[in-house]
C-alpha cells in the first residue's frame, strides 16, 4: 500500500502539468499525449498475452499500485517478436497506446513491459482515467545508475529498498553498493568474520572527527559507530531490486581504501601489523587467497555481470619498501608501483571471468596497464573514460563535475555541509556522455551509461542522503534513458512535479521551489572604473585557476557559487594575492573592493589581512586600508567583501591579501574600481 500511495502522489504531481503535451520523465522517444480526451483504465481487468506466469511477478508488483476503479477498461500486456537475454536496449523498449478501448502496452520483453507500466504510472490519475496516448520508447543507455556509499555511514536495508522503490520509477536499472572502505567493512563473510567483527565499526561516527582530526580507530561490535548487512539481508536486496528490474552491483574495494582489511587481517598488509598502510600487499599470496575467497561469497550473493574492485587512490607507497612487493615486482619484470597494481587488477580480473564475471573499476586502473577486459568508470572527469573507450574497453561515465551529487546543489549558505563542490540541477542535465566527436561512430557503442555517485564523508542521516541525491538523479534518469533532452526550463517544471510527489511520500528531498538558483552578482557583468584595465600579478595566480588569465580581475564577470566555475581565481603562493592595477590615468576613487571565497572543505580560506594602497606614479604609494581579521575555519562556505570606501586620487591600486594560520588558498573574482 505504501508503494501504491507513493505512485497515486506522484501521478497527481505530474497531472498538475498535463496543459502541456509532453509531462513524462524521463521524456520518451516518441510521445502524442491529449489531455483533453481520457479513458478509464480497471487494473483487475488486466489481460497477459504471450506472457509466461513465471514472468508475471514484476508486472503484478506495479499493477497492484494502480487504481481499479468498477466499469474501466482493459489494460493489455502482450510480448511480441521476444528477443535475446544479451539485446540490451531492446528487451527494454515498448509501445503504449491510450484510446476508447482501453490502453495497450506491447514489448519485446518483460523489462520493457515494466517500463511501459512506469509511463503508464505516471499518466494515470487517482481515478484510473488516462489521457489519449501514442507512445514508443527505448533507452539511450542500457546502464543507468545510482552509487549509494554505505561505508562512511551506513544505511539499513529498508533505506535502500526505499531508493530503489524511487529507481525504478524513473527507469533507472543499476544500483551500485559501495560496500566496502577505510571507514568500515559492510559485507558478512563467512570465511572472514573478523572482517566484521573488527572492521564494521570505528569510534566516531563524524567522519571529521574520525577521519580528519581523529586516530582512525577501530572498536568492537556495539561499542561504537557502524554496521554492517548479513548475505541475508543483501540478497533480500538483490531480490528486491531484481523483481524491478534494477541490478545490483556491489564494490568491493582493492587494493587501496583497505584499511579496514589491513586492521581486521593483518597478514594481507606489508607490514603484517595493524593500523599500518592501507594499501593490501600484492606481493604476498596471502593476500590474492583472501581476495578470492571473499569474492566466492560476493558472487554467490550478487548475480551482477559486473563485480566493482574500487581501484582508485591506492597511495602505493608502501609497496616501494615492502620486501614482499618488491620482490613481485622483479619476478613479474615490473618497473613501477601502477604496474604493480595492473598486476593485481589483472590478476582479479582473470579470476572473476572464469566465473562468468567482468570487472569493473574507477578509472584509476588505467594506470600502469588496463586488464585486457575490464570496464572503466570515468570519475576524474571524461578523460579517463574516452582513454579507455579509445583502447576499445567499454566505460560507465560518472564525472565528478556532473554527477557526483554530494556536491552543494544550491547557493552553499542554504545547504547542509557538503563535501565540496556546486553541482545544481541544471548543470547535472547539462551533462552528455557521448563527445560530439563520437557521436554516431563505432566507439559511441562502448559507452554503457551514466550513473550518479553519492558519497557519504558529510551525509551523516538518511534525511540528508534523500537531499542530495533528489532531483538531482532525476536528470541523469533522463540523460540515460532520453536520446534527445528538453529544453531544462521544460525538464524542470517536470523533475518539480516529481519531486513534489517524492516529498509528499516522504522522501526528504530538497525542495525545487526553493531553489535560490545562480549567484546574484554572477548574473549580469559589472561596470567599474578598473573594467579593461592592466594588471600586474605580485602573487601569480595558481594555472590551476587562472580563470581568463591576467584580465580576469578587471573583466566584470563575477563568479558562481563555484570556485572552479572559470570566473574565480585562486592564489597559493608565498605571496598569495598580490596585484597592482593601472587604470591608465589618475582618476578620482571612491571605492576598492573585491570578494574573497571561503570554502573549508578545499582548503580555501577568508584573508587574514587586506591592505589597499594607491598611486599616481607606480613608485610612491599611499596606504588607504589595512586590517587584519580572524580567520574562522568551523564556518565550511561563505562569500564576503572586502576593501575600502573614501574618496582620493590615484592610477595604480595595489590590492594584496595574505593567508591566516590555516594557509590554503584564496579566491576572489573581481577587482572593483568606483
Amino acid at each position: 500500500m505504501k508503494t501504491r500511495a507513493f505512485f497515486l502522489i506522484l501521478t497527481a504531481a505530474l497531472l498538475c502539468m498535463q496543459g502541456s503535451a509532453q509531462t513524462l520523465l524521463p521524456r520518451p522517444e516518441a510521445a502524442s499525449i491529449d489531455p483533453a480526451h481520457k479513458v478509464t483504465v480497471n487494473s483487475r481487468k488486466t489481460v497477459f498475452k504471450n506472457i509466461p506466469k513465471n514472468q508475471r511477478v514484476s508486472l503484478t508488483t506495479c499493477l497492484a499500485d494502480l487504481p481499479a476503479p468498477n466499469g474501466g477498461r482493459r489494460l493489455t500486456l502482450q510480448l511480441m517478436n521476444p528477443v535475446s537475454q544479451d539485446s540490451g536496449c531492446d528487451r527494454q523498449a515498448y509501445a503504449l497506446t491510450a484510446d476508447k478501448n482501453g490502453v495497450r502496452i506491447t514489448a519485446q520483453a518483460v523489462q520493457g513491459l515494466f517500463y511501459g507500466l512506469q509511463t503508464l504510472r505516471q499518466l494515470t490519475d487517482s481515478l484510473g482515467q488516462v489521457p489519449y496516448a501514442n507512445i514508443t520508447d527505448r533507452p539511450r543507455f542500457d546502464y543507468r545508475g545510482l552509487m549509494l556509499d554505505c561505508s562512511r555511514h551506513f544505511w539499513t536495508k529498508e533505506f535502500i529498498l526505499k531508493q530503489i522503490d524511487a529507481m525504478a520509477a524513473v527507469k533507472l536499472n543499476r544500483l551500485h553498493l559501495h560496500l566496502t572502505d577505510a571507514a568500515g567493512w559492510r559485507i558478512e563473510i563467512k570465511r572472514y568474520p573478523q572482517l566484521t567483527q573488527r572492521g564494521a565499526w570505528r569510534t566516531e561516527s563524524d567522519w571529521d572527527k574520525w577521519w580528519v582530526f581523529g586516530k582512525r580507530e577501530y572498536t568492537e561490535p556495539g561499542q561504537g559507530y557502524g554496521g554492517f548487512y548479513t548475505q541475508q539481508d543483501l540478497r533480500d536486496i538483490v531480490a528486491y531490486a531484481a523483481q524491478r528490474h534494477i541490478t545490483v552491483i556491489p564494490e568491493v574495494e582493492m587494493p587501496g581504501h583497505s584499511e579496514e582489511v589491513c586492521f581486521a587481517l593483518p597478514e594481507v598488509s606489508c607490514t603484517g601489523q595493524p593500523y599500518g598502510s592501507g594499501d593490501l600487499c600484492v606481493g604476498k599470496e596471502r593476500t590474492f587467497q583472501v581476495l578470492q575467497d571473499i569474492l566466492d561469497e560476493v558472487m554467490d550473493i550478487f548475480p551482477s555481470e559486473y563485480i566493482h574492485i574500487g581501484g582508485d587512490e591506492a597511495s602505493r607507497k608502501a609497496w616501494e619498501t615492502c620486501p614482499d612487493c618488491q620482490r613481485r615486482m622483479r619476478e613479474e619484470h615490473l618497473s613501477t608501483t601502477a604496474e604493480l597494481q595492473s598486476y593485481l587488477t589483472e590478476r582479479i580480473e582473470r579470476y572473476l571471468n572464469a566465473h562468468g564475471r567482468q570487472l569493473l573499476g574507477w578509472d584509476e586502473i588505467l594506470e600502469g596497464k588496463l586488464a585486457p577486459n575490464a570496464t572503466v568508470m570515468s570519475w576524474r572527469g571524461t578523460e579517463g573514460g574516452l582513454k579507455a573507450v579509445h583502447m576499445g574497453h567499454k566505460v560507465v561515465m560518472t564525472p565528478g563535475s556532473y554527477c557526483y551529487l554530494d556536491s552543494y546543489q544550491d547557493a552553499p549558505m542554504t545547504q547542509p555541509k557538503a563535501f565540496g563542490g556546486y553541482n545544481p540541477l541544471e548543470h547535472v542535465y547539462s551533462y552528455d556522455p557521448v563527445p560530439d566527436s563520437l557521436k554516431g561512430s563505432p566507439a559511441e557503442k562502448l559507452f554503457l551509461g551514466v550513473q550518479g555517485n553519492v558519497w557519504t564523508e558529510m551525509i551523516p542521516t538518511p534525511e540528508q542522503y534523500e537531499f542530495m541525491i533528489y532531483p538531482r538523479i532525476l536528470a541523469l534518469a533522463e540523460i540515460g534513458w532520453s536520446k534527445e533532452k528538453s529544453a531544462y526550463a521544460d525538464f524542470r517544471l517536470r523533475a518539480m512535479a516529481v519531486n513534489d510527489g517524492l516529498r509528499a511520500k516522504g522522501y526528504h528531498a530538497f525542495d525545487l521551489h526553493q531553489e535560490v538558483g545562480r549567484r546574484e552578482e554572477s548574473r549580469q557583468p559589472i561596470q567599474h572604473l578598473a573594467v579593461g584595465a592592466k594588471v600586474r600579478y605580485i602573487g601569480p595566480y595558481h594555472e590551476a585557476y587562472m580563470a581568463s588569465g591576467d584580465n580576469a580581475l578587471v573583466d566584470g564577470m563575477r563568479g558562481n557559487w563555484q570556485f572552479s566555475d572559470g570566473k574565480w581565481q585562486g592564489f597559493i603562493s608565498r605571496n598569495r594575492f598580490d596585484v597592482v592595477i593601472d587604470l591608465g590615468e589618475v582618476k578620482p576613487v571612491s571605492e576598492v573592493s573585491a570578494h574573497f571565497m571561503q570554502f573549508a572543505g578545499p582548503e580555501i580560506f577568508s584573508p587574514a589581512s587586506v591592505a589597499v594602497s594607491v598611486s599616481a606614479d607606480d613608485a610612491d604609494y599611499q596606504m588607504l586600508y589595512e586590517q587584519n581579521f580572524e580567520v574562522d575555519a568551523s564556518k565550511p562556505y561563505f562569500i564576503q567583501p572586502y576593501g575600502w570606501k573614501g574618496s582620493t586620487q590615484a592610477r595604480y591600486i595595489r590590492f594584496k591579501a595574505t593567508s591566516g594560520q590555516y594557509g590554503g588558498w584564496l579566491f576572489t573574482d573581481e577587482v572593483v574600481v568606483r
